[in-house]
């Protein structure tokens, strides 16, 4: 069935974050979820995944098992992939509970991810003025965005609709958007990728620890 072309755009940190990280459904396969989220009378033309490479010093295994999501993600003809970065640096900051007689703050290594909100906010403006696509569904629990949904209505008269991953809602978003809503959990299980794909470099599997 036709519809109105319609592009999804996804926070992936905050998906991860909100929605993903305490659940065995890390292997999700976005183009199968973003076919549920449409609603009635759109079609999937495109979908934009917004994230950061982690850097994996603690646990090399977790930029390993990143580089096989993004694959499988590639592997979608619809995704395109924006990429941001992480950034570390040394950082003093305040102790919860000082003990007496000792320092109040403590110097520690804090890590950043920087780009990934404004490339998404960028696009997403972008494709409402080009008109590439008749509506924007944005996966996302970052009110940060309220300004920017705001001005995309506003000034090109383009739908956005707000699929929030996290438990609780947002009033700033929801009175920002078209339409506003929570992730219907009930579909992560329900949207994974096979346990093994193909890609012009070979096989891509499921990591084994991914497998719940």
């Amino acid at each position: 069935m036709h519809g109105a072309p319609a592009n999804v755009y996804v926070d992936g940190l905050n998906l991860y974050h909100c929605a993903l990280a305490d659940t065995p459904h890390w292997w999700l396969d976005l183009q199968s979820l973003a076919r549920r989220l449409l609603e009635p009378g759109f079609s999937l033309h495109r979908i934009r995944y917004f994230t950061a490479r982690i850097a994996g010093r603690r646990d090399p295994g977790n930029r390993l098992r990143q580089q096989m999501y993004l694959r499988a993600l590639q592997t979608i003809p619809e995704l395109e992939l924006h990429e941001g970065h992480f950034l570390s640096y040394p950082a003093w900051m305040p102790l919860a509970n000082p003990r007496p007689g000792e320092s109040a703050r403590v110097k520690v290594i804090r890590t950043e991810e920087k780009g990934s909100d404004a490339n998404l906010a960028a696009w997403l403006t972008r494709d409402a003025a080009k008109r590439d696509g008749r509506a924007a569904f944005v996966i996302t629990g970052d009110s940060d965005f309220t300004g920017v949904i705001q001005m995309v209505r506003r000034e090109f008269n383009f739908p956005v609709h707000v699929i929030d991953p996290r438990r609780m809602s947002s009033r700033r978003l929801r009175s920002a958007a078209t339409s506003y809503r929570l992730l219907d959990r009930r579909l992560l299980p329900r949207c994974q990728f096979p346990g093994t794909l193909t890609d012009s470099t070979g096989v891509i599997s499921r990591p084994v620890s991914w497998s719940g």
